[in-house]
């Protein structure tokens, strides 16, 4: 199937033909025409499956379709909520791409920068908000958002919503919206929560599911490799030896341990960054902007200021620290392989974290292959079983001089 086979505009068919796309991916086939029909719908996908084109597409083409000719007001008619800074950014640079030959206004709202430019926008006259929860809850307080003319509303990782603890202020956000309006939920995963959440938001909503955990991992290239502490970073620069590794996402546990990493990595001539939340928002996103750009080769990332991270070209995750929650782990590899595109997932798994593998290769119901030719192998781990869940691992001690990683330990 190609684009030309769903019921879309011709500026919308102009714009996917510039960026270059021509084939939809499955949730875009099952979610684009439904939408069209003025349905609810409830999405079950991960990151990484296309979704943003999924709900921006056929949205874009309804607000169209009801200007009957006539120049857009620039009133409000759309709401995205979407959990993380990044993510919404990246949102907006969707919007701004399927919307190209629309005459739509949006504005992307987040906090951890100064409001001025973002509330000077919504007054001039915004068609789309694209928001985190906390920031938008700030302007309408202050009377600069008002939600009263909303035809349209997304909710994008309502599960991450609910793992950072912002379920509270989208329940604040919807009582202020209207109640007619056409909302489409996406969630990866569906707890007890997001289920009521999702319940009390939709009318007879269309079900699309794509992707299931099994899948989405065995599309992707897993290896791991056992390594004691204090020689990963060692073997991650041997790795890195690799010239056709062109990029690579580094995930690490604790944010003071991103900066150390990355410090090393620039020491032994990789052009590294890192991103943690502990960063200001411009210089995460120039890191980023760099990354994309392949300015900068491996980037290092904590979960949290990875979330919303989506590249489309990313060859390499790496686990430096295996995640103590199997379901990170997926959410973490998701990041490569992306529409079908191969990728490359490596862990390094020390002694402490034998368990956590155990636990992951459980949830994804596969054993992950083991790299044993390589100058760190730690060769006593192969032999050594895998024991239940240690109840406490040991504690962090500094990166020493020299090139070698430090000892790191799990956050609670």
């Amino acid at each position: 199937m190609s684009f030309n086979n769903l019921p879309l505009i011709e500026p919308v068919k102009a714009a996917l033909s510039k960026e270059g796309y021509t084939t939809p991916t499955p949730i875009q086939q099952q979610a684009i025409p439904p939408v069209l029909e003025g349905r609810d719908l409830l999405g079950c996908a991960q990151t990484g499956t296309g979704k943003t084109a999924a709900f921006t597409i056929p949205i874009l083409q309804l607000m169209h379709q009801q200007l009957n000719g006539q120049p857009p007001a620039h009133r409000l008619q759309t709401l995205i909520l979407t959990p993380t800074r990044e993510l919404a950014i990246q949102i907006g640079e969707s919007i701004t791409a399927y919307g190209r030959f629309l005459p739509f206004k949006h504005q992307v709202v987040f906090g951890g920068v100064k409001q001025f430019a973002q509330a000077k926008a919504i007054r001039s006259g915004v068609d789309i908000i694209v928001a985190t929860p906390g920031r938008l809850l700030d302007l309408m307080q202050q009377r600069i958002v008002d939600l009263h003319s909303i035809n349209y509303f997304v909710l994008d990782e309502a599960d991450r919503m609910l793992d950072m603890g912002f379920v509270h202020d989208v329940k604040r956000i919807i009582a202020k919206l209207p109640a007619k309006k056409q909302t489409l939920f996406f969630s990866a995963t569906m707890p007890g929560e997001i289920k009521q959440l999702a319940g009390m938001l939709l009318h007879n909503p269309v079900k699309v599911e794509v992707t299931p955990v099994s899948s989405t991992v065995d599309i992707i290239n897993q290896q791991v490799y056992f390594v004691d502490k204090l020689q990963k970073l060692s073997l991650l620069v041997h790795i890195l030896k690799d010239e056709s590794i062109k990029t690579m996402l580094v995930f690490i546990q604790m944010k003071h341990h991103a900066d150390r990493l990355a410090k090393h990595l620039n020491n032994a001539g990789i052009r590294t960054e890192a991103i943690h939340g502990d960063k200001i928002q411009n210089a995460r996103q120039r890191a980023l902007e760099n990354f994309k750009n392949r300015k900068t080769r491996v980037l290092v990332a904590t979960d949290i200021a990875a979330r919303g991270i989506d590249i489309d070209d990313l060859t390499h995750v790496l686990n430096y620290d295996l995640p103590n929650i199997p379901e990170t782990y997926v959410h973490r590899i998701g990041r490569t392989g992306r529409a079908g595109a191969e990728g490359t997932a490596i862990s390094f798994c020390d002694w402490s974290e034998k368990s956590f593998l155990n636990d992951i290769q459980k949830l994804i119901k596969k054993t992950i292959p083991v790299v044993k030719d390589h100058p760190f192998d730690n060769k006593m781990m192969h032999s050594e079983p895998v024991k239940a869940a240690v109840a406490a691992v040991p504690s962090f001690s500094a990166m020493r001089r020299g090139g070698r990683s430090g000892r790191t330990f799990r956050q609670a």
